[in-house]
């Protein structure tokens, strides 16, 4: 019950501050930003979280990160702009996603790990 009511409390705070960053910015480049910033997170809390017990990791990147990062809303862009005629764009969105998404969270791995 613990780790359900962690899930639960980090989640809702990570999809608040994900409504405010997408709000914040034109579509879909807010999607994007919080799936990037999300995945260095991870990344970093992965590193620094190793060996310290599962309940950070359940707050922190099943809860909160999980709450911030969104790979439906993603989809969803991807599908609204095949929809609307911009196919070439959603193209290179996925593309950019995917390889900005793994390569922020590959960084945030590298940084977790070298931090003291």
């Amino acid at each position: 019950m613990r780790n359900l009511l962690l899930v639960a409390a980090g989640g809702a705070l990570g999809s608040i501050l994900r409504a405010l960053v997408i709000t914040a910015a034109p579509f879909p480049w807010g999607t994007l930003a919080v799936n990037v910033s999300g995945s260095f997170v991870i990344g970093v809390l992965f590193a620094l979280l190793a060996g310290t017990g599962e309940i950070w990791t359940i707050l922190f990147i099943s809860g909160l990160l999980g709450g911030f990062t969104t790979f439906s809303t993603f989809s969803l862009d991807v599908l609204r702009l095949v929809e609307s005629g911009r196919a070439p764009l959603a193209g290179g969105y996925v593309m950019l996603s995917v390889a900005l998404s793994l390569g922020a969270c590959w960084a945030g791995l590298l940084v977790g790990r070298s931090l003291p």
